[in-house]
Protein backbone atom coordinates (compact mmCIF):
# COMPACT_ATOMS: atom_id res chain seq x y z
CA UNK A 1 0.00 0.00 0.00
CA UNK A 2 1.41 3.41 -0.77
CA UNK A 3 0.50 6.13 0.96
CA UNK A 4 1.12 8.73 -1.43
CA UNK A 5 -1.91 7.26 -3.55
CA UNK A 6 -4.12 8.61 -1.18
CA UNK A 7 -5.39 12.27 -0.80
CA UNK A 8 -7.33 14.58 2.44
CA UNK A 9 -10.99 15.00 1.66
CA UNK A 10 -12.26 18.29 3.34
CA UNK A 11 -15.13 17.37 5.13
CA UNK A 12 -17.24 20.67 5.10
CA UNK A 13 -20.12 21.95 7.39
CA UNK A 14 -23.73 22.28 5.75
CA UNK A 15 -23.58 26.03 6.06
CA UNK A 16 -20.08 26.25 4.25
CA UNK A 17 -21.50 23.65 1.65
CA UNK A 18 -24.57 26.26 0.73
CA UNK A 19 -22.25 29.37 1.02
CA UNK A 20 -19.57 27.72 -1.56
CA UNK A 21 -22.56 26.81 -3.48
CA UNK A 22 -23.78 30.57 -3.68
CA UNK A 23 -19.97 31.82 -4.48
CA UNK A 24 -19.39 28.94 -6.83
CA UNK A 25 -22.66 29.66 -9.18
CA UNK A 26 -21.80 33.49 -9.66
CA UNK A 27 -17.92 32.62 -10.56
CA UNK A 28 -19.08 29.89 -12.79
CA UNK A 29 -21.67 32.53 -14.02
CA UNK A 30 -18.72 34.67 -14.54
CA UNK A 31 -16.47 32.93 -16.47
CA UNK A 32 -19.35 31.38 -19.04
CA UNK A 33 -20.87 34.98 -19.57
CA UNK A 34 -17.32 36.35 -20.43
CA UNK A 35 -16.36 33.25 -22.16
CA UNK A 36 -12.69 32.96 -20.07
CA UNK A 37 -12.92 29.04 -19.19
CA UNK A 38 -10.45 27.62 -22.69
CA UNK A 39 -12.13 25.47 -24.57
CA UNK A 40 -9.44 23.13 -24.27
CA UNK A 41 -10.65 22.42 -20.82
CA UNK A 42 -13.58 19.34 -20.78
CA UNK A 43 -13.03 18.46 -17.08
CA UNK A 44 -15.75 19.51 -14.41
CA UNK A 45 -17.96 21.47 -17.12
CA UNK A 46 -21.68 21.77 -17.05
CA UNK A 47 -22.80 19.89 -20.67
CA UNK A 48 -19.41 18.86 -21.25
CA UNK A 49 -18.48 14.67 -20.59
CA UNK A 50 -15.11 12.62 -20.96
CA UNK A 51 -16.64 11.40 -24.15
CA UNK A 52 -16.26 15.18 -25.67
CA UNK A 53 -12.88 14.81 -24.55
CA UNK A 54 -12.09 11.38 -25.86
CA UNK A 55 -13.81 12.35 -29.25
CA UNK A 56 -11.68 15.19 -29.69
CA UNK A 57 -8.75 13.36 -29.75
CA UNK A 58 -9.84 10.13 -32.02
CA UNK A 59 -11.40 12.62 -34.66
CA UNK A 60 -8.39 15.65 -34.90
CA UNK A 61 -6.27 11.82 -35.29
CA UNK A 62 -8.13 10.46 -37.77
CA UNK A 63 -8.91 13.64 -39.62
CA UNK A 64 -4.92 13.99 -39.36
CA UNK A 65 -4.66 10.89 -40.60
CA UNK A 66 -7.45 10.89 -43.53
CA UNK A 67 -7.26 14.43 -45.04
CA UNK A 68 -3.60 15.40 -44.64
CA UNK A 69 -2.18 12.19 -44.65
CA UNK A 70 -0.15 13.62 -41.62
CA UNK A 71 1.81 11.61 -39.15
CA UNK A 72 0.03 11.93 -35.66
CA UNK A 73 1.03 11.45 -31.81
CA UNK A 74 0.38 12.08 -28.56
CA UNK A 75 1.91 13.02 -24.89
CA UNK A 76 -0.17 11.96 -22.11
CA UNK A 77 1.54 13.97 -18.86
CA UNK A 78 1.24 12.91 -15.68
CA UNK A 79 1.35 15.57 -13.11
CA UNK A 80 1.96 14.83 -9.41
CA UNK A 81 -0.65 15.45 -6.42
CA UNK A 82 -1.71 18.52 -8.94
CA UNK A 83 -4.78 19.49 -6.98
CA UNK A 84 -2.32 19.90 -3.75
CA UNK A 85 -0.08 21.87 -5.74
CA UNK A 86 -1.78 24.80 -6.76
CA UNK A 87 0.14 27.85 -5.22
CA UNK A 88 -2.32 30.22 -3.79
CA UNK A 89 -0.76 33.21 -4.76
CA UNK A 90 -0.47 32.36 -8.20
CA UNK A 91 -4.46 31.33 -7.90
CA UNK A 92 -5.16 34.83 -6.56
CA UNK A 93 -3.35 36.60 -9.53
CA UNK A 94 -5.21 34.53 -11.87
CA UNK A 95 -8.71 35.52 -10.42
CA UNK A 96 -7.45 39.09 -10.51
CA UNK A 97 -6.60 38.83 -14.31
CA UNK A 98 -9.59 36.96 -14.81
CA UNK A 99 -11.29 40.31 -13.43
CA UNK A 100 -12.05 38.74 -10.26
CA UNK A 101 -11.58 41.26 -7.82
CA UNK A 102 -12.55 43.95 -4.39
CA UNK A 103 -14.17 41.69 -2.52
CA UNK A 104 -14.95 38.91 -4.47
CA UNK A 105 -11.40 38.59 -4.82
CA UNK A 106 -11.02 39.52 -0.64
CA UNK A 107 -13.62 36.80 0.14
CA UNK A 108 -11.81 34.33 -2.21
CA UNK A 109 -8.33 35.10 -0.34
CA UNK A 110 -9.74 34.46 2.99
CA UNK A 111 -11.57 31.03 1.73
CA UNK A 112 -7.91 30.13 0.53
CA UNK A 113 -5.65 31.08 3.41
CA UNK A 114 -5.20 29.85 6.91
CA UNK A 115 -7.10 26.59 7.00
CA UNK A 116 -6.08 23.79 8.63
CA UNK A 117 -6.42 20.27 8.38
CA UNK A 118 -5.58 16.66 10.24
CA UNK A 119 -6.29 13.31 9.04
CA UNK A 120 -7.97 10.47 10.93
CA UNK A 121 -7.13 6.48 10.45
CA UNK A 122 -10.35 4.35 11.83
CA UNK A 123 -8.74 0.86 12.33
CA UNK A 124 -12.43 -1.37 11.98
CA UNK A 125 -10.30 -4.43 13.68
CA UNK A 126 -9.47 -2.43 17.22
CA UNK A 127 -12.81 -0.64 16.93
CA UNK A 128 -10.50 2.44 17.35
CA UNK A 129 -8.97 6.02 15.85
CA UNK A 130 -5.27 7.39 15.54
CA UNK A 131 -5.62 11.32 14.78
CA UNK A 132 -3.02 13.60 13.52
CA UNK A 133 -1.93 16.62 14.67
CA UNK A 134 -3.50 19.97 13.05
CA UNK A 135 -1.42 21.41 9.93
CA UNK A 136 -1.53 24.59 8.04
CA UNK A 137 -2.35 24.41 4.51
CA UNK A 138 0.30 26.58 2.50
CA UNK A 139 -0.92 24.82 -0.87
CA UNK A 140 -3.72 23.42 -2.81
CA UNK A 141 -7.17 23.47 -3.51
CA UNK A 142 -9.93 21.99 -0.84
CA UNK A 143 -10.54 18.56 -2.85
CA UNK A 144 -14.33 17.13 -1.54
CA UNK A 145 -15.46 20.76 -1.79
CA UNK A 146 -17.78 22.38 -4.02
CA UNK A 147 -15.14 25.40 -5.55
CA UNK A 148 -11.97 23.40 -5.67
CA UNK A 149 -12.40 22.28 -9.02
CA UNK A 150 -13.39 25.25 -10.62
CA UNK A 151 -10.63 27.01 -8.69
CA UNK A 152 -8.63 24.65 -9.94
CA UNK A 153 -9.80 24.97 -13.60
CA UNK A 154 -8.88 28.61 -13.27
CA UNK A 155 -5.71 28.10 -12.47
CA UNK A 156 -4.30 25.82 -14.99
CA UNK A 157 -7.03 27.95 -17.94
CA UNK A 158 -3.67 29.41 -19.23
CA UNK A 159 -1.97 26.05 -20.09
CA UNK A 160 -3.36 25.56 -23.67
CA UNK A 161 -2.27 28.67 -24.91
CA UNK A 162 1.61 28.12 -24.11
CA UNK A 163 1.27 25.64 -26.62
CA UNK A 164 -1.67 25.74 -29.20
CA UNK A 165 0.44 27.49 -31.72
CA UNK A 166 2.04 24.75 -32.15
CA UNK A 167 -0.21 21.41 -31.04
CA UNK A 168 -3.55 20.69 -29.60
CA UNK A 169 -4.04 20.07 -25.89
CA UNK A 170 -6.92 18.44 -24.29
CA UNK A 171 -7.28 18.48 -20.79
CA UNK A 172 -9.63 17.24 -18.46
CA UNK A 173 -9.25 18.78 -15.18
CA UNK A 174 -5.69 17.80 -14.59
CA UNK A 175 -5.61 14.96 -17.07
CA UNK A 176 -2.99 16.68 -19.60
CA UNK A 177 -2.85 15.08 -23.35
CA UNK A 178 -0.79 17.26 -26.40
CA UNK A 179 -1.79 16.10 -30.19
CA UNK A 180 0.44 16.79 -32.36
CA UNK A 181 0.63 16.49 -36.29
CA UNK A 182 3.19 16.53 -38.48
CA UNK A 183 4.17 15.72 -42.23
CA UNK A 184 7.27 13.18 -41.73
CA UNK A 185 9.35 11.89 -38.40
CA UNK A 186 11.31 14.97 -38.63
CA UNK A 187 9.66 17.90 -38.68
CA UNK A 188 7.14 15.73 -35.04
CA UNK A 189 11.01 15.39 -33.59
CA UNK A 190 11.51 18.95 -33.97
CA UNK A 191 8.23 20.00 -32.62
CA UNK A 192 7.50 17.60 -29.53
CA UNK A 193 10.87 19.21 -28.46
CA UNK A 194 9.71 22.84 -28.78
CA UNK A 195 5.99 21.86 -27.68
CA UNK A 196 7.78 19.48 -24.25
CA UNK A 197 9.94 22.55 -23.82
CA UNK A 198 7.03 25.00 -23.44
CA UNK A 199 5.05 22.42 -21.07
CA UNK A 200 7.62 22.00 -18.53
CA UNK A 201 8.18 25.69 -18.23
CA UNK A 202 4.99 26.13 -18.05
CA UNK A 203 4.58 23.37 -15.04
CA UNK A 204 7.94 24.81 -13.31
CA UNK A 205 6.45 28.67 -13.50
CA UNK A 206 2.89 27.01 -12.15
CA UNK A 207 5.37 25.10 -9.03
CA UNK A 208 3.59 21.43 -10.34
CA UNK A 209 5.57 18.68 -10.35
CA UNK A 210 6.23 17.17 -13.86
CA UNK A 211 6.05 12.97 -13.22
CA UNK A 212 8.40 11.32 -16.35
CA UNK A 213 7.92 7.93 -15.30
CA UNK A 214 4.06 8.38 -15.79
CA UNK A 215 3.97 10.14 -18.85
CA UNK A 216 3.64 8.48 -22.33
CA UNK A 217 3.92 9.12 -25.82
CA UNK A 218 2.52 7.33 -28.61
CA UNK A 219 2.63 7.88 -32.08
CA UNK A 220 -1.01 7.27 -33.84
CA UNK A 221 -0.50 4.93 -37.30
CA UNK A 222 -2.93 3.55 -40.21
CA UNK A 223 -0.81 0.16 -39.73
CA UNK A 224 -1.44 -2.42 -37.07
CA UNK A 225 2.42 -2.08 -36.31
CA UNK A 226 4.56 0.69 -36.04
CA UNK A 227 7.85 1.59 -34.34
CA UNK A 228 8.35 5.01 -33.59
CA UNK A 229 11.71 6.78 -34.78
CA UNK A 230 10.44 9.86 -31.83
CA UNK A 231 12.67 10.63 -28.41
CA UNK A 232 11.76 12.72 -26.22
CA UNK A 233 13.96 13.24 -22.84
CA UNK A 234 13.20 15.14 -19.35
CA UNK A 235 16.10 15.99 -17.38
CA UNK A 236 17.98 12.97 -18.92
CA UNK A 237 15.22 10.63 -18.84
CA UNK A 238 13.54 9.61 -21.71
CA UNK A 239 9.46 9.53 -22.10
CA UNK A 240 8.33 5.93 -22.40
CA UNK A 241 7.08 5.39 -26.19
CA UNK A 242 4.59 2.95 -25.31
CA UNK A 243 1.75 1.43 -28.09
CA UNK A 244 -1.28 1.86 -25.38
CA UNK A 245 -2.16 3.51 -22.75
CA UNK A 246 -5.49 4.31 -20.39
CA UNK A 247 -6.78 7.48 -21.08
CA UNK A 248 -9.98 9.25 -19.17
CA UNK A 249 -10.74 5.12 -18.45
CA UNK A 250 -10.78 3.89 -22.23
CA UNK A 251 -7.67 2.08 -23.67
CA UNK A 252 -6.14 3.89 -26.56
CA UNK A 253 -3.55 2.38 -28.72
CA UNK A 254 -1.98 3.65 -31.57
CA UNK A 255 -4.35 2.21 -34.45
CA UNK A 256 -7.50 2.95 -32.36
CA UNK A 257 -8.33 -0.81 -32.42
CA UNK A 258 -9.85 -0.98 -29.32
CA UNK A 259 -9.15 -4.48 -28.71
CA UNK A 260 -7.23 -4.07 -25.41
CA UNK A 261 -10.32 -1.83 -23.69
CA UNK A 262 -12.61 -4.44 -25.25
CA UNK A 263 -10.54 -7.88 -23.16
CA UNK A 264 -10.42 -5.05 -20.21
CA UNK A 265 -14.33 -4.82 -19.98
CA UNK A 266 -14.67 -8.52 -20.84
CA UNK A 267 -13.21 -9.39 -17.34
CA UNK A 268 -15.64 -7.43 -15.95
CA UNK A 269 -19.01 -8.30 -17.74
CA UNK A 270 -18.13 -11.74 -17.15
CA UNK A 271 -18.35 -11.30 -13.33
CA UNK A 272 -21.40 -9.36 -13.46
CA UNK A 273 -23.14 -12.53 -15.41
CA UNK A 274 -21.97 -14.54 -12.50
CA UNK A 275 -23.06 -12.24 -9.78
CA UNK A 276 -26.81 -12.64 -11.52
CA UNK A 277 -26.49 -16.01 -11.94
CA UNK A 278 -26.04 -16.60 -8.25
CA UNK A 279 -29.04 -14.59 -7.30
CA UNK A 280 -31.07 -15.29 -9.78
CA UNK A 281 -32.92 -17.90 -7.58
CA UNK A 282 -34.01 -14.92 -4.84
CA UNK A 283 -35.13 -12.09 -7.11
CA UNK A 284 -37.84 -11.26 -9.20
CA UNK A 285 -37.31 -10.00 -13.06
CA UNK A 286 -37.27 -6.18 -12.25
CA UNK A 287 -34.62 -6.28 -9.27
CA UNK A 288 -32.75 -8.48 -11.63
CA UNK A 289 -32.90 -5.61 -14.24
CA UNK A 290 -31.95 -3.54 -12.04
CA UNK A 291 -28.57 -5.45 -11.07
CA UNK A 292 -28.61 -5.68 -14.75
CA UNK A 293 -28.34 -2.08 -15.25
CA UNK A 294 -25.82 -1.57 -12.23
CA UNK A 295 -23.59 -3.94 -12.90
CA UNK A 296 -23.28 -4.70 -16.56
CA UNK A 297 -24.52 -2.21 -18.64
CA UNK A 298 -23.55 1.02 -16.75
CA UNK A 299 -19.73 -0.85 -17.66
CA UNK A 300 -21.23 -1.71 -21.37
CA UNK A 301 -21.90 2.09 -22.25
CA UNK A 302 -18.86 3.76 -20.76
CA UNK A 303 -17.25 5.34 -24.57
CA UNK A 304 -19.38 2.75 -26.46
CA UNK A 305 -19.37 5.42 -29.33
CA UNK A 306 -16.09 4.76 -29.25
CA UNK A 307 -15.48 1.04 -29.03
CA UNK A 308 -18.99 -0.85 -30.23
CA UNK A 309 -18.12 -0.68 -33.89
CA UNK A 310 -14.71 -2.77 -33.18
CA UNK A 311 -14.40 -6.09 -34.22
CA UNK A 312 -13.72 -7.01 -30.67
CA UNK A 313 -16.70 -5.53 -29.43
CA UNK A 314 -18.61 -9.20 -30.61
CA UNK A 315 -17.02 -10.86 -27.33
CA UNK A 316 -19.04 -8.50 -25.02
CA UNK A 317 -22.09 -8.52 -27.24
CA UNK A 318 -22.04 -12.03 -26.68
CA UNK A 319 -21.74 -11.46 -22.76
CA UNK A 320 -24.75 -9.39 -23.04
CA UNK A 321 -26.97 -12.13 -24.60
CA UNK A 322 -25.77 -14.32 -21.81
CA UNK A 323 -27.12 -12.54 -19.14
CA UNK A 324 -30.30 -11.79 -20.58
CA UNK A 325 -30.70 -15.74 -21.17
CA UNK A 326 -29.84 -15.97 -17.49
CA UNK A 327 -32.22 -13.22 -15.84
CA UNK A 328 -34.75 -14.91 -18.26
CA UNK A 329 -34.24 -18.62 -17.38
CA UNK A 330 -33.61 -19.73 -20.91
CA UNK A 331 -31.02 -22.08 -22.47
CA UNK A 332 -27.25 -21.13 -23.84
CA UNK A 333 -28.48 -21.51 -27.37
CA UNK A 334 -32.34 -19.98 -26.67
CA UNK A 335 -32.67 -17.16 -29.02
CA UNK A 336 -32.33 -13.71 -27.30
CA UNK A 337 -34.34 -11.61 -30.04
CA UNK A 338 -37.55 -11.49 -28.10
CA UNK A 339 -35.74 -11.77 -24.62
CA UNK A 340 -34.45 -8.05 -25.43
CA UNK A 341 -37.64 -6.71 -27.07
CA UNK A 342 -39.46 -8.13 -24.04
CA UNK A 343 -37.04 -6.82 -21.45
CA UNK A 344 -36.88 -3.45 -23.13
CA UNK A 345 -33.14 -3.83 -23.20
CA UNK A 346 -30.90 -2.54 -26.03
CA UNK A 347 -28.88 -5.21 -27.76
CA UNK A 348 -25.26 -3.79 -27.69
CA UNK A 349 -25.50 -3.17 -31.70
CA UNK A 350 -28.21 -0.98 -31.06
CA UNK A 351 -26.95 0.60 -27.84
CA UNK A 352 -24.41 1.77 -30.10
CA UNK A 353 -26.90 3.49 -32.33
CA UNK A 354 -28.36 5.23 -29.43
CA UNK A 355 -24.87 6.49 -28.14
CA UNK A 356 -23.68 8.04 -31.71
CA UNK A 357 -26.97 9.32 -32.65
CA UNK A 358 -27.27 11.09 -29.17
CA UNK A 359 -23.53 12.14 -28.93
CA UNK A 360 -24.90 14.29 -32.50
CA UNK A 361 -27.78 15.81 -30.61
CA UNK A 362 -25.65 17.07 -28.27
CA UNK A 363 -22.77 17.83 -30.44
CA UNK A 364 -25.09 19.39 -33.12
CA UNK A 365 -22.53 22.54 -34.34
CA UNK A 366 -19.71 19.65 -35.46
CA UNK A 367 -21.92 18.29 -37.89
CA UNK A 368 -22.34 19.85 -41.20
CA UNK A 369 -26.00 19.47 -43.02
CA UNK A 370 -25.21 19.06 -47.04
CA UNK A 371 -27.79 22.25 -47.05
CA UNK A 372 -25.02 24.10 -45.35
CA UNK A 373 -22.18 23.59 -47.44
CA UNK A 374 -24.05 23.82 -50.60
CA UNK A 375 -27.47 25.68 -51.96
CA UNK A 376 -28.44 22.94 -54.35
CA UNK A 377 -31.70 21.32 -53.72
CA UNK A 378 -30.51 17.89 -54.46
CA UNK A 379 -32.61 14.40 -52.28
CA UNK A 380 -29.86 14.49 -49.24
CA UNK A 381 -30.03 17.79 -48.89
CA UNK A 382 -31.34 17.61 -45.25
CA UNK A 383 -28.79 15.32 -44.13
CA UNK A 384 -25.81 15.50 -42.69
CA UNK A 385 -22.77 15.94 -44.94
CA UNK A 386 -20.71 12.90 -45.62
CA UNK A 387 -16.60 13.76 -45.67
CA UNK A 388 -14.38 11.94 -48.16
CA UNK A 389 -12.46 9.15 -47.35
CA UNK A 390 -8.59 8.52 -47.82
CA UNK A 391 -8.24 6.01 -45.11
CA UNK A 392 -10.10 3.00 -44.32
CA UNK A 393 -9.62 3.28 -40.06
CA UNK A 394 -11.37 6.73 -40.21
CA UNK A 395 -14.62 5.09 -41.98
CA UNK A 396 -15.17 3.43 -38.16
CA UNK A 397 -14.45 6.59 -36.68
CA UNK A 398 -17.49 8.40 -34.95
CA UNK A 399 -17.64 11.38 -37.00
CA UNK A 400 -18.52 9.30 -40.27
CA UNK A 401 -20.26 6.46 -38.89
CA UNK A 402 -22.52 9.19 -37.26
CA UNK A 403 -23.40 10.53 -40.42
CA UNK A 404 -24.27 7.40 -41.92
CA UNK A 405 -26.38 6.09 -38.91
CA UNK A 406 -28.33 9.56 -38.97
CA UNK A 407 -28.70 8.96 -43.04
CA UNK A 408 -30.05 5.59 -42.55
CA UNK A 409 -32.65 6.54 -39.81
CA UNK A 410 -36.50 7.02 -40.84
CA UNK A 411 -37.70 9.74 -41.88
CA UNK A 412 -40.67 10.63 -38.91
CA UNK A 413 -37.27 10.11 -37.08
CA UNK A 414 -35.38 12.35 -38.55
CA UNK A 415 -37.64 15.16 -38.78
CA UNK A 416 -37.84 15.60 -34.55
CA UNK A 417 -33.65 15.73 -34.52
CA UNK A 418 -34.22 19.54 -32.98
CA UNK A 419 -36.12 18.51 -30.62
CA UNK A 420 -33.83 16.33 -28.47
CA UNK A 421 -36.33 15.25 -25.97
CA UNK A 422 -38.90 13.78 -27.91
CA UNK A 423 -35.72 12.38 -30.99
CA UNK A 424 -34.94 10.71 -27.70
CA UNK A 425 -38.16 9.24 -27.13
CA UNK A 426 -39.06 7.95 -30.89
CA UNK A 427 -35.54 7.32 -30.80
CA UNK A 428 -35.92 4.42 -27.75
CA UNK A 429 -38.91 3.04 -28.87
CA UNK A 430 -37.68 2.61 -32.80
CA UNK A 431 -34.66 0.87 -31.62
CA UNK A 432 -36.53 -1.00 -28.73
CA UNK A 433 -39.13 -2.52 -31.56
CA UNK A 434 -36.30 -3.53 -34.22
CA UNK A 435 -33.82 -4.68 -31.80
CA UNK A 436 -30.50 -4.60 -34.07
CA UNK A 437 -28.22 -7.07 -33.89
CA UNK A 438 -25.66 -5.46 -36.03
CA UNK A 439 -24.86 -2.34 -37.93
CA UNK A 440 -25.09 -4.02 -41.54
CA UNK A 441 -28.52 -5.45 -40.15
CA UNK A 442 -29.60 -1.70 -39.32
CA UNK A 443 -27.88 -0.07 -42.72
CA UNK A 444 -30.20 -2.82 -44.27
CA UNK A 445 -33.72 -0.85 -43.08
CA UNK A 446 -32.89 1.84 -45.49
CA UNK A 447 -32.55 -0.16 -48.72
CA UNK A 448 -36.20 -1.88 -47.94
Amino acid sequence: MNLTNYRAISLLTSFLKVSEKALFNRLIAHFNTNKLLVGNQFGFRKGIATEDAIFKLKDETLNALNKNKKMAGSIFCDLEKAFDSVNHDILLSKLLYYGINGKAKLLLESYLQNRYQRVQVTNSYSNSNTVSEWTKIKCGVPQGSILGLLLFLVYINDLPKAIEHKALPILFADDTSVLLMSPNNTQMQSDFNIIFEQLIKWFKSNLFFFNSGKTYFIQFTKKSTCTSDIQITYEDKQISIVNETKFLGLFINNNLSWKTHNECIKTKLSSACYAVRSVKPFLTINTLKMIYYSYFHSVMIYGLLFWGNSPHSIQNFRLQKKIIRIMAGCRYRDSCRKLFINLEILPLPSQYIFSVLMFMIRNRSQFLVNSEIHHINIRQHANFHQPSVNVAKYQKGVYFLGVKVFSALPSDIKTEFNNPKKFKVVLQKFLYEKSFYSLEEYFRLQKC
